[in-house]
């Protein structure tokens, strides 16, 4: 396996997010919610400063519900989902973070690489299974859980 590329990661304000909103809806992602002020997301870019794509969280404790990954489509496939992943997990982590949640759709496996294992919504934590991200996919793509 090749090194992870370097990312720099820059905390997106409420106001700064439209280009994440705009990525989502071309991937064919919820965008929706990205505005709420209680969601964190991130713009990552490469060391030369060029974009690489998005990701957010949403704390919940110790639980955390990852969300909103979208690679830009010129550098998918190169190693930046998985950097993007370990910045989020690591960020979860520094906010007191020990359990991360997310919903895979079809990146099922690409989460399995990760470390991240199926997981039944009876037992995700009830503010996680309550989170927009998964009550408004109630019973469709799977949940993924990981422990940090």
């Amino acid at each position: 396996m090749s090194a992870r590329p370097r990312l720099q990661s820059l905390p997106l304000a409420v106001w700064e997010r439209d280009g994440l909103k705009a990525a989502l809806l071309k991937a064919g992602l919820r965008a929706d919610d990205v505005v709420r002020p209680d969601r964190l997301f991130w713009r990552f870019e490469r060391d030369d400063d060029t974009p690489a794509g998005f990701g957010g969280l949403e704390m919940h404790g110790t639980d955390a519900l990852l969300r909103s990954i979208v690679i830009l489509p010129p550098l998918r496939l190169a190693g930046i989902g998985r950097a993007i992943v370990a910045a989020l997990e690591q960020e979860a982590q520094l906010r007191g973070g020990r359990t991360i949640y997310l919903r895979a759709g079809a990146a099922e496996k690409f989460f399995a690489h990760l470390g991240y294992r199926p997981c039944r919504r009876e037992d995700v934590p009830a503010a996680i299974r309550a989170s927009e991200e998964l009550a408004a996919d109630a019973d469709a793509a799977p949940v993924m859980v990981k422990r940090v």
